[in-house]
């Protein structure tokens, strides 16, 4: 078989698209501000979970994600709280993750659909189509396909990395990869996430930005982009579809009000950057690491603020005065 290079056009709609979109991400200095404010940074996660996993039908309100996230007790479909589980630890691989790497895409994809599919993190065995609903928008490429299509793919977004500019490239991986369709479910949820991968690495504000908040927000158009660029045999109107999506997330964050850091902000973050994810450590531990002199100082400053934000977990929080209290972060 012959090399693969994706079809698609660039057309003036995506260059002002692009310019537009580049022009707005060096304006987000307020934005930016979510490295030093994990509450707003905590949101546009559970904005992010909550919007892609309703788009493949799951039932669970925003509130409701995030009580699941913060360890709360959820009434609802076991199997919808375990993808809300899922796809926040994988949200939390984003700095971790190669983009260019196949491995780590089954590697995601494993962790998206931990428990709630039985070939989690393997390309499917099966055919199978993409359906809107009911609906059935096309039927997909041959399983024994699979391995040559995602390989053409990644090896023509390494190759074209520093020759197409992110915005598009990560359109056009985003509608490739719906259409091979490689995994039997959970897509979906790994395409949109793994072109915030691939938009990260180009700026890291990404990491931040809800794009799937847009999506959900125009799903039939997202479909419709789809299924037209099925039947057109190029991706030229999903990309501008995408772009769209990416320009107005980027409006709404420039409409967040710039404000200021106060200090309680600043200790929080201090206390966040001393812990290791899921690892608990004790008060005299937390001390150590920040040069805390006064239980006091940690307790009133630092613990009780980021635990009331629900950014610190405790491991006993039926006694939180217990002496054999440890502080963790999730």
């Amino acid at each position: 078989m012959e090399k693969y290079t994706p079809p698609f056009e660039i057309t003036q709609t995506m260059l002002k698209r692009v310019a537009d979109i580049s022009e707005k991400v060096t304006k987000l200095d307020n934005f930016s501000n979510l490295n030093k404010k994990p509450y707003l940074r905590k949101q546009t996660k559970i904005n992010s979970i909550h919007s892609s996993l309703a788009i493949e039908n799951n039932k669970l309100t925003k509130e409701q994600v995030r009580d699941v996230i913060d360890g709360k007790l959820v009434l609802g479909s076991k199997k919808e709280i375990q993808e809300v589980k899922n796809a926040y630890n994988a949200y939390e691989m984003i700095n971790d993750i190669n983009p260019y790497s196949i491995e780590d895409l089954k590697k995601v994809h494993g962790v998206i659909t931990y428990l709630t599919v039985e070939d989690s993190g393997d390309f499917r065995k099966g055919n199978e189509g993409v359906f809107d609903g009911d609906k059935c928008i096309f039927m997909c490429p041959p399983s024994e396909n699979i391995d040559y299509l995602i390989n053409q793919l990644f090896k023509w977004i390494k190759e074209s990395k520093n020759k197409i500019h992110p915005l598009i490239l990560s359109s056009v991986f985003h509608y490739e990869f719906v259409f091979i369709h490689p995994f039997s479910d959970g897509n979906g949820r790994t395409v949109r996430l793994w072109q915030n991968i691939l938009l990260y690495n180009w700026k890291k504000i990404f990491e931040y930005l809800p794009i799937e908040s847009k999506i959900h927000k125009y799903q039939k158009g997202y479909y419709k982009a789809i299924a037209d660029c099925n039947n057109k045999g190029n991706s030229t109107e999903f990309i501008e579809f995408m772009l769209k999506m990416i320009d107005e997330t980027l409006d709404e964050a420039l409409a967040i009000p710039n404000i200021p850091i106060n200090q309680e902000t600043i200790n929080i973050n201090k206390l966040l950057d001393s812990l290791e994810r899921n690892v608990p450590i004790s008060a005299k531990e937390i001390m150590e690491k920040l040069n805390i002199k006064s239980k006091n100082t940690l307790r009133n400053q630092y613990l009780h603020p980021a635990i009331k934000q629900g950014l610190i977990k405790l491991t006993i929080p039926d006694k939180p005065n217990s002496s054999k209290q440890m502080y963790y972060k999730d």
